[in-house]
């Protein structure tokens, strides 16, 4: 069921987009990171995005 909403769709894609990925665990962490919340690596990486329109 697609999000017809535009300040809905923006927000969802804000929330499920823009995350730090660690590069030694995987674990996803807050876009505002700066240590990795699983392993405490300061080896983070911004999730790799598309936006589809």
């Amino acid at each position: 069921m697609p999000i017809m909403d535009p300040l809905k769709k923006t927000l969802a894609q804000k929330h499920r987009l823009y995350m730090k990925i660690c590069r030694e665990c995987g674990a996803r962490n807050a876009a505002t990171a700066v240590k990795c919340r699983k392993c405490r690596s300061k080896n983070l990486r911004w999730k790799k995005r598309e936006l589809v329109k």
